[in-house]
């Protein structure tokens, strides 16, 4: 357990080390994140160490939302001041996210030759 939590504790000081070298407007975790993944999917699956690791983490995640629900608390009076940008902020970029996920799903769909695009339909399979 101990290897495996500071394995993924490297990956996320690669991912810091790597957007302060380059100056990437990401955050260190995602790069991290991202050559995790890299390195599972090359290696073709996850130590059992790492797999049993992660699972007791995202066992626990809802404690990882506790600081942020404090700052929540502490910032009250500025949301109760800017509380329309917020809600507008909010439901634009949910609006503009599903849109990008409807269009990248439809330009997945052409790419791969959905039967939809060619006119006709699936036949109806029965229960």
């Amino acid at each position: 357990m101990l290897q495996a939590i500071t394995f993924l504790l490297l990956c996320q000081l690669a991912g810091e080390a790597l957007v302060r070298l380059m100056g990437l407007a990401v955050p260190g975790p995602v790069i991290g994140m991202v050559l995790l993944f890299a390195g599972l999917w090359f290696r073709g699956s996850a130590p059992a160490a790492l797999s049993d690791t992660a699972g007791g983490i995202l066992k626990n995640l809802s404690l990882l939302f506790v600081p942020a629900a404090v700052g929540i608390i502490q910032h009250v009076g500025r949301i109760r001041a800017e509380w329309l940008a917020i809600a507008v902020a909010l439901i634009v970029s949910t609006l503009l996210t599903m849109a990008v996920a409807a269009a990248a799903f439809r330009v997945t769909a052409r790419l791969i030759g959905g039967d939809e695009e060619q006119g006709h339909t699936p036949p109806e399979r029965g229960l």
